[in-house]
């Protein structure tokens, strides 16, 4: 295993640049074994992976990061824990300060601290009236201490920018983003560099499809075996189909053999190199890949690996648009999948 990188997220608070993913533990991702996926964040802890991202509707995984603080405290004090503030889909009508303070101390109480190092916010509807107020509740609960950093997830320029017009301190933003879905750098990157906001990054290994194991194989149409190979297919199909990916897939591995890595470490690799990326978040439900992925900081990508990247994704079609703006249709393709109502309508 190779030194995992540190960067500062912000002053006087730094991240590993692997971050350890919580969706995966949250269900529909096969079999997930309690114990002992809780005696596996202790070994991410030791490999250097320290910063683990969750959220409050991530069933029961606030819950096992907690447990895990309990049963390996001297670890436990070296790991940052981001978690988020997602509001039902249903309960938008009716934020206020009681359910979002009640949100809030729910997640201190399934973490088990007594400040929350980073929550990252998302309103669904920015159609429904709310969402400015709301982050300034959570600001509020910032200065109060419960909430030490505030962020944003899937939010895109317009919806962000009157969020920094009203002073939200916001210091990340967490989009999805890799080779195959660049829609980050439809502005969001330029906003934030504006602002003093870094990107932690999600769906760089687009569900576990930047692998060997999909290299020359045949187009799957399903159904798939977990919510993430679902979901990244159909950034697939925008992107440009199956057969230009299975160029970029050839593209990586002919890179990886280069510096004897893997495609999955090269795909890691490029993205923590964009401007603006401080992290990227790797979701796992054991540590098969442990060392695989901590392995992603023993080489560097040079300009002919990145220029034949680009001779791909040039080609692109898509995903069109800004961050998160097709999942954010709830009538299409992307958006029909989501699950919109996880936080147990509230407290």
């Amino acid at each position: 295993m190779s030194i995992i990188e540190r960067a500062e997220l912000t002053p006087g608070y730094s991240v590993s640049r692997l971050l350890k993913g919580g969706w995966h533990l949250a269900g529909g991702h096969g079999t997930v074994d309690r114990d002992n996926a809780i005696k596996d964040m202790a070994a991410f802890v030791e490999a250097g992976i320290t910063t683990f991202d969750c959220a409050d509707h991530y069933i029961g995984v606030e819950e096992m990061i907690g447990d895990f603080r309990t049963a390996y405290p001297s670890l436990a004090s070296q790991v940052q824990i981001h978690t988020k503030f997602v509001p039902d889909y249903d309960r938008l009508g009716s934020v206020d300060m009681n359910y979002v303070e009640g949100i809030i101390d729910r997640s201190l109480r399934r973490l088990k601290v007594e400040t929350l190092d980073l929550v990252q916010y998302y309103w669904w509807d920015t159609d429904v009236p709310g969402y400015l107020e709301t982050a300034q509740m959570l600001s509020a609960l910032r200065d109060a201490g419960k909430i030490r950093h505030l962020g944003v997830t899937n939010f895109n320029v317009a919806k962000l920018q009157p969020l920094l017009e009203a002073g939200i301190p916001f210091v990340a933003n967490q989009p999805q983003y890799s080779p195959i879905d660049l829609r980050p750098e439809n502005g969001i990157i330029e906003i934030s560099q504006a602002n003093g906001i870094k990107q932690l990054c999600y769906g760089t290994l687009a569900g576990g499809f930047f692998s060997k194991n999909w290299v020359g194989k045949p187009e799957p149409m399903g159904p798939f075996k977990n919510r993430s190979l679902t979901k990244y297919k159909l950034i697939i199909e925008d992107f440009g189909g199956w057969d230009l990916f299975q160029e970029l897939l050839a593209t990586y591995a002919r890179i990886a053999a280069r510096y004897d890595a893997t495609i999955g470490q090269v795909a890691l690799r490029w993205v923590l190199r964009r401007p603006n990326v401080v992290g990227a978040i790797v979701g796992a439900t054991s540590t098969r890949h442990l060392a695989e992925n901590t392995g992603v900081f023993a080489f560097e990508l040079d300009d002919q690996d990145l220029a034949e990247i680009k001779a791909i994704t040039d080609r692109r079609t898509g995903p069109e648009g800004d961050c998160y703006d097709l999942e954010r249709d709830k009538t299409g393709r992307h958006g029909s999948i989501m699950r919109y109502n996880q936080n147990e309508g509230g407290v």
